[in-house]
């Protein structure tokens, strides 16, 4: 799967990753994914599916969950990522935004924590 700036690979060790089709540059808005938003007590099932490793965190509460159109849910974690994430709950949207030089070819990685605390993951990091 590709688009003009963006494309899925497979990685030797996190399954797919998202990769730069282009350069961008910090401050670059890369995607904007629009969600699909679960309720609250939808999530608590969502943790017991496949779907708990694909949803973001969602709500002024941070009590809901949102599944991430587009390529959003397919981006890989890294604790050094490249880009970032920011929640729009006015639109409805998560935009994927660029915070180091990424180049093409490169895998563009999230921090799933993003909150500047380094807590435990619940996957192994590679």
């Amino acid at each position: 799967m590709q688009s003009n700036n963006l494309f899925i690979l497979e990685t030797e060790d996190q399954g797919r990753g998202i990769y730069a089709g282009v350069d961008f540059n910090p401050g670059d808005v890369i995607e904007i994914c629009p969600v699909i938003i679960i309720p609250e007590w939808e999530r608590k099932e969502l943790n017991k599916m496949s779907l708990h490793d694909y949803y973001f965190v969602w709500g002024k509460e941070e009590n809901k969950a949102a599944i991430a159109l587009g390529y959003g849910s397919l981006y890989n974690h890294s604790s050094f990522p490249n880009a970032q994430f920011v929640n729009d709950l006015i639109s409805k949207s998560i935009i994927i935004e660029c915070i180091k030089k990424i180049g093409i070819g490169e895998q563009i990685c999230l921090n799933y924590i993003d909150d500047g605390k380094k807590e435990k993951l619940w996957f192994d990091e590679k």
